[in-house]
């Protein structure tokens, strides 16, 4: 059913008036949208206040394994930051509209630096799992759009500009951090399919064709919310896999959450590195 642009407003105003009132005493100012397996990161934030997802009208809880349901509030590398620790996919029967409300409250707090992050499949052979990608542009396979609908002008214009969506000047940033520590991080394009099923092979040859590098289920909604309200943003892939006809293992689940816990260290001191490239801004 179609909504007026007043009806959605008011649903991302309720959201962000129940996070005033559960947390009064914080201002966040970095987000961090954590994908299947990777919420061991708001697990080091301090001085937490944790907020189920079920205590805040419109926020969707994922019943995927991996995904905790829950919004951490706290400090991170001196920052104060928002964390969500999972999210929902449109693959579950959600609308667009409902995956990308928390994000849409978020930024209507005050936040307009996200890192987001997800679980991927790799297309490139020589990209294992283990492997982190920073995404510097997405393909949307989904068939679908958050900004479809009335637009809600106070949050951005009716026809948005993605041309630099993942903002290119933290991306170089980041890239210089890593080369100069040592630190194995590639760039490359995300692409986003529906799911729930896992990728043909000949969808994954198709995707290769297209430039993509990592495949995955999420991250390119948010994106697109977020860049629609003018939110700087970094995209995190952490290869838990070789896609379909790349590898010889079937495919499943429990190899993606496996795959997440074994790279957790590295995967937090990544997202350390780029909250302190969003710290230089905020200042």
């Amino acid at each position: 059913m179609k909504r007026s642009s007043k009806e959605r407003q008011n649903e991302v105003q309720q959201a962000l008036s129940r996070l005033m009132e559960l947390c009064p005493d914080k201002q966040p100012v970095v987000g961090i949208v954590l994908g299947s397996g990777l919420g061991m990161v708001a697990d080091q934030i301090a001085d937490p206040t944790v907020i189920p997802y079920d205590k805040i009208p419109g926020f969707p809880r994922s019943a995927v394994k991996g995904h905790a349901g829950r919004l951490v509030v706290g400090e991170l590398q001196g920052v104060t930051v928002a964390a969500m620790q999972g999210r929902v996919h449109l693959y579950e029967g959600y609308s667009p509209d409902q995956a990308v409300l928390p994000v849409r409250a978020l930024r209507q707090w005050g936040i307009r630096h996200f890192v987001i992050t997800n679980a991927a499949g790799s297309i490139d052979a020589n990209t294992l799992p283990g492997s982190l990608v920073l995404i510097k542009d997405h393909i949307n396979m989904q068939g679908s759009n958050c900004l479809v609908g009335p637009n809600v002008e106070s949050w951005g214009p009716r026809f948005p500009d993605m041309g630099k969506i993942y903002t290119p000047a933290l991306r170089a940033e980041i890239l210089e951090w890593a080369d100069a520590n040592d630190f194995v991080l590639r760039e490359g394009i995300y692409g986003a399919m529906l799911g729930p099923g896992y990728e043909t092979p000949a969808e994954i040859q198709m995707l290769r064709k297209a430039g993509v590098s990592v495949v995955g289920m999420s991250t390119v909604q948010e994106a697109m919310a977020l860049r629609h309200m003018d939110t700087r943003i970094i995209g995190v892939s952490c290869v838990t896999n070789l896609a379909s006809g790349i590898g010889v293992s079937p495919l499943s689940h429990d190899e993606v959450a496996k795959t997440a816990f074994e790279v957790a260290e590295k995967f937090a001191r990544l997202i350390g590195e780029i909250i302190t490239v969003f710290k230089k801004r905020l200042g």
